[in-house]
C-alpha cells in the first residue's frame, strides 16, 4: 500500500509544485535575485522529476487514480488520473517546459521583470499539467482558464509596446486592418478569441453534466444512459461539438485561429512553451481525452463529430500552410506551421473515430503530437537565439548565418528535417506517415480527399521549411548586419545556456526518428491496451498489406514524395540559389496570390471589419440616431406620457395570475372586435 500511496502523492504534485514556485517567487526576489532564477528552474525540474517517477506505470499499462472531496453538495471529488495517455503527455510537457526554463536564464538574462515573467511561466506550467491530469472536466476548466490568463499575460508581456517588439510590417494593412501588432493588442486578441472557445466548452460540459450528474472521465464512461438520453434529444453530438469548440480556441484551429499568428509578441520561450509544447497542444489532449468517450458510444451515432474533427484539422493544415510559404517573419513561419501541424493532428484524431480501426488514428495524431512538441520547440529556441544575436525577427534581416553560428545551424537544421518529414531517419517523417496511413486505412467515404489534402500540405511543410532555413543560414549577409558589424556588433554564437537546450531536443528528435517504427509500434501496443480496458475499444484484424518497415506502400511514397517536391524547390531557391523567387513574384497572377496569402487570406480583416468595427458602427448608429436624437430629442409633453406609462405598467405588475389572464383576455376580446370590423 506504501507504493501506491507515494505514486498518487507524485501525480498531485506534478501540477502543485510549479503553483508552489510561482507562489513564492516574488517573496524570494526580494531577497535575492540570483536566488529568484534559479529556484524557478528547480521548481521545474521537481514537477518533471515527478512526472518522470510516472514513466514505469504507464509502460506497465497502469494508472493511478487518486480523489479527495471538494464539492459536497453537488457530490463532486477533485481527483488525478494519471493513465498511459496522461502519463506520457506530462512528461512531455514537464521534460519540455524545464529545458525551455534553462533556456529562459540565458535568453531572459537583464530583463527588469523577471520575477513577474517566472510567476507567469510557472503558473502556466502549473495549469497544464492540471489539465493533463484532472479526472474531470470541471478542474480541466480550471487549468484550461490558467492557461489562458497566463498565456495573456505572457504574450503582452512586453507592454510597453515598443516597436521591436511588434510583429508584422509596420505600415503593412489589408482592408484598411492593421497588419502588425503591439504585445498588448495581440495579449488582449488571445484572450478574448480562446475565450469565445471557452464559452463553447463550457456550454458543452454543463450539458453533460446536466444529464449525466457528473463531469468525471471514467463515471461517463462507467454509467452510459445519459448519453442514450442526450441522444435520444439529440444533444449528444451538439455536446461533443462545444466541448471540441474549446479545442479549436486553445489549438488555434479554423474559425479561431488568427490569435496564434499575433502571439509571437512575446518573448521566445513563452513562443516556445505556449505555442510549441503546451497550451496549443491542450485542444489536440482534450480531443485525446474524450475522444475514446465518444467512440465507445458509437452505437448512438456519433460519428459526425469525428468528421468534424477531422475536416477541422485538415482545413486548419492547409489554410495555415499557404500563409507559411510567404511569411518574412522567422517566428511568424513557426507559428503558421504549429498551427498547420495541429491540423495533422486533429485529422489523426478525427479518423480514428470514423475509422475501421480506432487505434491507428488516435496513435498517429498523438505520435505527431510528441514528435512535433520536440522538433518545434526546439525550433523556437533556435529562432529565438537567432533574433538574439542578429536584433531582428526578418529573414530577410539574416543571411550567411551558418559559419558565424555553426551549433544553431545544425541543430536548427536536425529540428527542421523532422518538421519537413525527412524520409527514415526523423520522427516528423514517421509521425506525419502514421497520418497518411490512417486516413487510407480508415474505410471513411471521403479519405481521398483528405489524403490529397495532407500530402498537399506536406509539399508545402517541406518548402517553406527549405526556404527558413536558407534565408536563415546561406547567401551572403544582409545590409541589416553589414550595418550591424560597421557599427562594432559581431555576429557570434549563443551561450550554452541557451543552445543546449534546443539541441538536446533536436537530437532527441533524431534518436526518436532513427527508431521510430519500433517507436510507433510500442506507442500503439501502449494505446491498445489502454483503449481496450479503459473503454472497451479493441483493434480489428488490419486488410492492409504492409511493406518494409511496416510502411502502407502508397503512404510511404506520397511521404518520401512530398518531401522530395517540397525540398527540392526550397533548395533550389533559398539554398542553392540557382533560381530567383522575386522573378516569380513578377506575374501578375503569382503577385496576387503571394499578396492573398501574405495579407493571410483576408481573415484577419474579415474578423475586425465582422467582428469588431462593424458591430460597433452599428451600436454608434443606434446611439446616436435613435437614442440621442429620438429619446434625448423627444418633447418634453411626451416625455412625461411615456413616464406614466411606464409607471401604469409598473404598476399592473402584480404577480396575480387571476389579473393576467384578465387583461390577456381583454386583449384577445379587442383583436377579435377589430378583426370583425
Amino acid at each position: 500500500m506504501v507504493i501506491p500511496f507515494i505514486e498518487s502523492i507524485n501525480v498531485w504534485l506534478i501540477w502543485i509544485l510549479p503553483f508552489a514556485g510561482a507562489a513564492i517567487i516574488p517573496a524570494i526576489a526580494k531577497g535575492s535575485k540570483n536566488a529568484r532564477n534559479y529556484i524557478a528552474v528547480g521548481f521545474a525540474l521537481a514537477s518533471a522529476a515527478s512526472a518522470a517517477t510516472m514513466i514505469p506505470v504507464g509502460l506497465a499499462g497502469h494508472e493511478v487514480h487518486s480523489q479527495i472531496p471538494w464539492i459536497s453538495a453537488l457530490d463532486l471529488k477533485a481527483g488525478v488520473l494519471a493513465d498511459p495517455l496522461a502519463i506520457i503527455m506530462t512528461n512531455i510537457v514537464a521534460w519540455i517546459s524545464f529545458l525551455i526554463m534553462v533556456y529562459s536564464l540565458g535568453y531572459m538574462h537583464g530583463d527588469r521583470d523577471l520575477t513577474r515573467y517566472w510567476f507567469f511561466m510557472l503558473f502556466f506550467i502549473g495549469s497544464m499539467q492540471l489539465i493533463v491530469l484532472s479526472d474531470n472536466l470541471l478542474m480541466v476548466f480550471f487549468g484550461w482558464e490558467g492557461v489562458g490568463f497566463a498565456s495573456y499575460a505572457l504574450i503582452g508581456f512586453w507592454y510597453h509596446d515598443k516597436k521591436k517588439d511588434y510583429v508584422g510590417k509596420e505600415g503593412h494593412r489589408a482592408g484598411g486592418i492593421a497588419m502588425w501588432t503591439s504585445p498588448t493588442h495581440a495579449g488582449m486578441k488571445a484572450f478574448l478569441m480562446t475565450r469565445a472557445g471557452d464559452v463553447m466548452m463550457l456550454a458543452g460540459m454543463f450539458l453533460i453534466f446536466m444529464h449525466a450528474g457528473t463531469f468525471g472521465f471514467k463515471e461517463l464512461i462507467a454509467d452510459q444512459a445519459w448519453a442514450e438520453t442526450m441522444a435520444a434529444q439529440n444533444l449528444l453530438v451538439p455536446a461533443a461539438v462545444l466541448l471540441f469548440g474549446g479545442a479549436v480556441g486553445k489549438s488555434a484551429q479554423f474559425p479561431l485561429n488568427e490569435w496564434l499568428l499575433e502571439a509571437m509578441t512575446g518573448p521566445t520561450p513563452v513562443s516556445a512553451l505556449i505555442h510549441a509544447a503546451t497550451m496549443v497542444k491542450a485542444g489536440v489532449f482534450l480531443v485525446a481525452r474524450i475522444g475514446p468517450l465518444f467512440f465507445a458510444l458509437s452505437a448512438l451515432d456519433t460519428g459526425q463529430f469525428f468528421e468534424i474533427v477531422a475536416w477541422t484539422g485538415a482545413i486548419t493544415a492547409f489554410l495555415l500552410a499557404t500563409q507559411a510559404l510567404v511569411s518574412p517573419e522567422i517566428k511568424k513561419v513557426l507559428a503558421y506551421s504549429t498551427g498547420s501541424q495541429i491540423g495533422y493532428m486533429m485529422m489523426g484524431l478525427g479518423i480514428a473515430g470514423i475509422s475501421l480501426n480506432y487505434v491507428d488514428g488516435y496513435t498517429a495524431g498523438f505520435f505527431h503530437l510528441m514528435s512535433h512538441a520536440m522538433f518545434k520547440a526546439s525550433l523556437f529556441m533556435g529562432a529565438g537565439a537567432l533574433l538574439h544575436t542578429v536584433h531582428s525577427r526578418f529573414m530577410t534581416d539574416m543571411g550567411g548565418l551558418k559559419k558565424h553560428m555553426p551549433k544553431t545551424y545544425i541543430f536548427m537544421l536536425l529540428a527542421a528535417l523532422s518538421l519537413a518529414g525527412a524520409p527514415l531517419f526523423t520522427s516528423g517523417f514517421w509521425s506525419k506517415d502514421a497520418i497518411f496511413a490512417a486516413v487510407l486505412e480508415s474505410g471513411y467515404s471521403q479519405a481521398m480527399p483528405l489524403f490529397i489534402m495532407a500530402v498537399v500540405v506536406a509539399v508545402m511543410t517541406a518548402f517553406y521549411t527549405f526556404r527558413m532555413i536558407g534565408m536563415a543560414f546561406f547567401g551572403g549577409k544582409s545590409k541589416h548586419l553589414e550595418k550591424m558589424e560597421t557599427e562594432g556588433h559581431r555576429v557570434h554564437e549563443v551561450s550554452a545556456v541557451m543552445w543546449v537546450p534546443f539541441g538536446i531536443l533536436a537530437v532527441g528528435t533524431i534518436i526518436v526518428g532513427v527508431a521510430g517504427f519500433m517507436f510507433e509500434e510500442q506507442l500503439h501496443h501502449m494505446f491498445e491496451e489502454y483503449l481496450g480496458e479503459s473503454f472497451g475499444i479493441h483493434q480489428a484484424a488490419s486488410t492492409t498489406e504492409r511493406g518494409f518497415l511496416n510502411l502502407n506502400p502508397i503512404a510511404a511514397a506520397a511521404s518520401f514524395g512530398a518531401f522530395g517536391i517540397g525540398a527540392a524547390f526550397g533548395y533550389v531557391f533559398y539554398i542553392a540559389r540557382k533560381a530567383d523567387p522575386q522573378a516569380i513574384g513578377r506575374n501578375i497572377i503569382t503577385r496576387g496570390i503571394w499578396t492573398f496569402l501574405y495579407n493571410r487570406w483576408y481573415l484577419n480583416t474579415a474578423l475586425y471589419w465582422g467582428g469588431v468595427i462593424g458591430p460597433m458602427a452599428i451600436y454608434r448608429f443606434i446611439w446616436r440616431y435613435f437614442e440621442s436624437t429620438i429619446i434625448d430629442g423627444i418633447s418634453p409633453a411626451l416625455q412625461q406620457s411615456m413616464t406614466y406609462m411606464s409607471r401604469w405598467v409598473k404598476g399592473s405588475q402584480t404577480g396575480i395570475t387571476q389579473t393576467y389572464l384578465f387583461v390577456f383576455g381583454v386583449g384577445i376580446m379587442i383583436v377579435v372586435m377589430l378583426l370583425l370590423l
